[in-house]
């Protein structure tokens, strides 16, 4: 009866169908292709589109993404999924904060405009020696300050999922004191929100580097914790999104707690392994994705035992 009625939910969303097997085929919303070519399985739980290769593991996603609170809620009572209900309706008005306005500085040089100056030549050497290529300099809208309140440091912007600058980290290139200087607002954002994609994979990291080494769909958490009324970690919930942690082994203890908050939402973690490494800037980007391809899968079974493994 359950999956009738989570068919039905499927087909109020997404619209009219037919049947293939096991699996329930529905126009893609993702790509918008005039065939049916996205599959459900609500058996399974998963969906894929045959054009736009859009996919999941979790047909509760595109209830989220392209239906109503109302559905999404109904979704979520036959599933059980109540925790999440409760954790929406506690922190719902927190998502209308109005979020702080923020202006990169007015000295601000991209990178992609001045490469060939004195300074533009001191901020490439630095970048290239952290191992950040052109690539990276496009996707992260890279630039500096060679004068003013920021001079001598890397600025970082930060999107937020409109396109409007939230924050940015300035990372001296030189011998600026102090090495970091951050724009005095808050940190409770999802850092490059525009560039983040909820439906696939997220990979949490400390710092901006850090994100750039590890690739696409990397958030740097600004921190070594996320809290659970905090931006993130509510996005984080609302979406379902799997999370890769790969926060600095000095900050175990911190990592624990987020990693048992994160499972008491019902969220897919795994914990990728930073030793020797005291962050993952220090690695290339190739070994970081052998070693996020190795991670560790935890859940409620096997966490306790996967602690008391790693702590003899």
């Amino acid at each position: 009866m359950s999956e009738q009625k989570k068919l039905n939910i499927v087909a109020d969303v997404l619209g009219k169908y037919y049947v293939s097997g096991e699996e329930y085929i529905f126009k893609c919303k993702f790509c918008n292709h005039h065939k049916r070519k996205l599959s459900v399985n609500i058996e399974k739980n998963k969906y894929k589109c045959w054009i736009c290769e859009s996919s999941g593991n979790d047909v509760r996603r595109l209830v989220r993404k392209f239906g109503s609170r109302d559905e999404l809620s109904e979704w979520d009572k036959l599933t059980n999924r109540t925790n999440i209900l409760d954790f929406e309706s506690i922190f719902a008005e927190k998502q209308e904060e109005i979020e702080e306005k923020v202006r990169l500085p007015k000295e601000f040089i991209p990178l992609l405009r001045d490469t060939k100056s004195f300074h533009a030549k001191q901020v490439m050497k630095y970048l290239v020696d952290r191992g950040v290529t052109q690539g990276d300099i496009k996707d992260w809208k890279l630039g500096y300050c060679s004068e003013g309140e920021y001079a001598g440091r890397v600025i970082i912007p930060s999107f937020n999922d409109s396109g409007y600058v939230n924050y940015f980290v300035g990372r001296a290139y030189g011998t600026a004191f102090p090495k970091y200087k951050n724009p005095p607002v808050s940190k409770n954002i999802v850092f490059n929100e525009l560039m983040v994609d909820w439906d696939k994979e997220i990979t949490l990291v400390e710092g901006v580097f850090d994100a750039i080494v590890a690739g696409p769909n990397s958030i740097p958490v600004l921190g070594s914790y996320i809290k659970e009324d905090g931006n993130l970690f509510q996005q984080i919930v609302n979406h379902g999104s799997t999370v890769y942690l790969a926060l600095d082994p000095d900050a175990e203890k911190k990592t624990k707690k987020i990693i048992e908050k994160l499972l008491s939402y019902d969220i897919k973690v795994y914990k990728v392994d930073i030793l020797p490494y005291t962050d993952v800037g220090e690695m290339s980007k190739e070994e970081f994705l052998e070693r996020k391809s190795k991670a560790s899968f935890l859940n409620d079974k096997n966490y306790l035992l996967y602690e008391a493994i790693n702590s003899l």
